[in-house]
């Protein structure tokens, strides 16, 4: 079996929940206030931990209390930090988000992370089966030296390019499975979509993507699902009707799930089918690091439909 080694971001999440969100120059009252472990990275690796990956992090803490806290949390959930380095004079990543109605706002101050540079993504030893997942919340040279890495030594290369920051074609040539929302999609090719816009009109945008010519593409949209374009034809994997709680982490959870399957030996459309489903488990929880589903709690939804 393989393993997961992902490179990115870690994060103290600040959450403010409030009955709605704020118009541009006003104040409203909140509810309550949490903190939450989070970073599109730490997500990621907590997820493909907890759902029965072996799964290195690697990335850059502070040395403030913050970044005490996250190591604690993230060893916790069995999750490798051998190669994530404490960094002097410089705070932990944080995260300030609102939530209200189950959508949430989100402002990143990048702090530590955006020191996770190209000699970092050096040090893991990876190997074929293995599987290197990256996001856009560290710099997009280190991302492109960890895949350069990873594609020499026959591993799996997984980008989530969020938050949506414009990116060049060598990267993107680099990237074996693509994941991203309808936002995100909009973005890289310039188009207005919306999560109720018909599958076809996704299909088109992903088809227009810049990606490697044997690319897989797949699109979030939320209850509705996951789109999949693999091998040049598209499927819909439905999503799951439940009540959503806090969405922050759900993207996160399946790119973490896809990328445990792949690196269990799983084929590309049954992990999708695994991690929609881990997704569907988050959503109902609140924080994002601390709702990622445990493998037992998938297999149990898995076998009330089997």
């Amino acid at each position: 079996m393989g393993r997961v080694f992902v490179a990115g971001s870690i994060n103290m999440d600040v959450v403010a929940t409030a009955s709605r969100h704020p118009r541009v120059g006003e104040t409203v009252a909140g509810n309550a206030v949490h903190y939450f472990p989070g970073g599109k990275g730490a997500n990621q690796a907590v997820a493909a931990a907890k759902l029965g990956a072996s799964t290195a992090l690697i990335g850059r803490l502070g040395t403030d209390a913050f970044g005490l806290q996250l190591r604690t949390f993230l060893a916790a959930q069995g999750v490798d930090l051998a190669l994530v380095k404490d960094t002097a004079d410089i705070h932990t990543g944080t995260a300030v988000i609102t939530i209200a109605d189950a959508d949430n706002t989100i402002v990143v101050v990048p702090g530590a992370n955006a020191l996770v540079s190209a000699e970092d993504v050096a040090a893991p030893v990876l190997t074929k089966g293995d599987v290197a997942v990256s996001q856009f919340e560290i710099p997009q040279a280190t991302i492109a030296a960890f895949f350069k890495r990873a594609r020499a030594a026959g591993a799996t290369t997984i980008l989530n390019p969020a938050p949506a920051i414009a990116c060049g074609p060598e990267l993107l040539d680099l990237v074996d499975i693509l994941i991203l929302n309808e936002t995100e999609l909009g973005f890289f090719t310039h188009t207005e979509l919306h999560d109720s816009d018909a599958p076809d009109r996704f299909v088109e945008a992903a088809r227009r993507l810049q990606t490697g010519a044997n690319a897989i593409v797949c699109v979030t949209l939320g209850k509705r699902g996951v789109l999949a374009l693999v091998g040049g034809e598209a499927s819909m994997i439905a999503g799951r009707a439940v009540k959503a709680v806090d969405t922050t982490g759900a993207g996160d959870c399946l790119v973490g799930a896809l990328a445990a399957q792949l690196a269990n030996g799983k084929a590309v459309r049954d992990a999708l089918e695994y991690a929609n489903i881990a997704a569907s488990i988050c959503v109902q929880r609140m924080g994002a690091a601390p709702s990622m589903p445990t493998a037992a709690e998938v297999e149990n939804i898995l076998a009330k439909h089997t």
